[in-house]
């Protein structure tokens, strides 16, 4: 990290995954950039502050390969091999398992370990100003620049604003971006386990009608245990709950949505809960302001692509950004930001719809809806030009993609 000064090209309100990517994928562009969050820093350095892991598609994997972060993530994850899809514990199943040549269809990775890589990649750039902890008092959008004013009076500079300070962002809410948003009745129990059997890198995806139940796959830890991360989601009111019931009764339950084909579970760690929601941005962008991530929308975790999508965003706004720097445009141009709103507002839209879609449809009670379910899961099993199809989707390779995407900087 550097200080050059309180004017940059470029300042990131928030230091979350996709504000620490975005940073980095312009910085190694040649551009200044200001990151500010209000969060210590020892938190974000904190291994135990986030129990959450997160599958990263082969296509952003590209990217993280492309700003030179993939040998230093590689030994934290676990290669995603296969995905099974089940509806219940019933027979018929969608099976994802591609061809040895095609590579994984991801990598599953704890946050928390995912942070502190690009923390410390954040920290050693000599284009990136990190502030934290500072709390942001005023924006103010100019002809020219964006200044950015914090508590103690100081201001920060730059020609665009990107905003990725999350679900609640309040640099949005000022710009008046209309926002499409609603809870689902669902939390999310999330924790770690230890299991019998090898997972052989497969991702599990059990949907029931109070919501889907992941089994994601882990690497072994020190003393060879297999492990794996459980994602359950719950009906919103029994969450709480669930997340607190003695380990010998979570052990029960979570016996009785495998099967025990892991065999015996053993809890690793703390459990915590998320409520879910919805929410969907009109725009991406403002004047002088850009959205990234959940920032500009946030989607149910039924399919695992929340931060892949927001990845997506930084990757497409760094070669807009990039490309009209290079052909000397002010770096807010309209031009440049319709061409990302174009670019990310479709894409996040019918993502965001298909998985509300997958959601309701996964949701419904009664013998006859599991039999439609697993109708359709057939269908796919058997046609492989459609399941490869949904293949391109894991993978994160499908539509317009930006070079980093593709594992080239732009």
């Amino acid at each position: 990290m550097t200080n050059f000064g309180n004017e940059s090209d470029i300042v990131i309100l928030g230091a979350g995954l996709i504000g620490l990517t975005q940073a980095l994928t312009l910085a190694e562009h040649g551009l200044r950039v200001t990151v500010i969050d209000r969060a210590e820093l020892a938190d974000l350095r904190d291994s135990k502050s986030d129990g959450r892991v997160s599958s990263i598609n082969s296509a952003s994997w590209n990217m993280f390969e492309a700003i030179g972060l993939s040998e230093k993530l590689e030994p934290h994850g676990c290669n995603i091999d296969r995905i099974l899809i089940n509806d219940g514990l019933k027979p018929g199943k969608l099976d994802f398992k591609p061809d040895e040549n095609d590579g994984p269809l991801g990598v599953m990775i704890e946050n928390a370990l995912l942070q502190q890589v690009l923390f410390d990649a954040v920290q050693a750039h000599d284009l990136i100003n990190l502030q934290m902890p500072k709390h942001v008092r005023e924006v103010d959008y100019g002809d020219h620049q964006v200044s950015v004013t914090i508590e103690s009076g100081e201001k920060f500079g730059a020609p665009l604003l990107i905003a990725a300070d999350g679900r609640g962002s309040a640099v949005r809410d000022a710009a008046g971006i209309v926002m499409a948003k609603w809870q689902y009745d669902h939390s999310a129990i999330v924790c770690s386990v230890t299991h019998e059997q090898p997972h052989g890198n497969t991702a599990y995806e059990i949907f029931y009608p109070a919501g889907p139940f992941a089994i994601l796959p882990m690497g072994d830890d020190d003393r060879g245990r297999h492990r794996s991360a459980i994602v359950w989601t719950v009906a919103r009111k029994d969450g709480p709950a669930l997340a607190k019931i003695n380990a010998r009764a979570f052990h029960a339950e979570l016996m009785k949505k495998t099967g025990g084909f892991l065999g015996q579970m053993e809890l690793l760690s703390e459990r915590t809960t998320y409520p879910l929601g919805f929410h969907h941005s009109a725009s991406l962008t403002s004047e002088r302001l850009a959205l990234v991530g959940d920032a500009g929308h946030g989607i149910h975790p039924i399919a695992g692509q929340g931060l892949n999508l927001g990845l997506r965003d930084v990757a497409a706004l760094t070669e807009c950004v990039v490309d009209g720097a290079r052909t000397g445009l002010d770096l807010a141009d309209a031009q440049i930001l319709a061409r990302y709103d174009r670019w990310r507002g479709l894409d996040n839209l019918m993502m965001s719809a298909a998985t509300d879609i997958l959601t309701r449809l996964f949701g419904l009670p009664g013998d006859t809806s599991s039999a439609i379910r697993r109708f359709g899961i057939g269908i796919i099993q058997r046609i492989p030009p459609l399941k490869d199809q949904f293949m391109t989707e894991a993978r994160g390779e499908s539509g317009d993609l930006p070079k980093l995407l593709m594992g080239d900087l732009v």
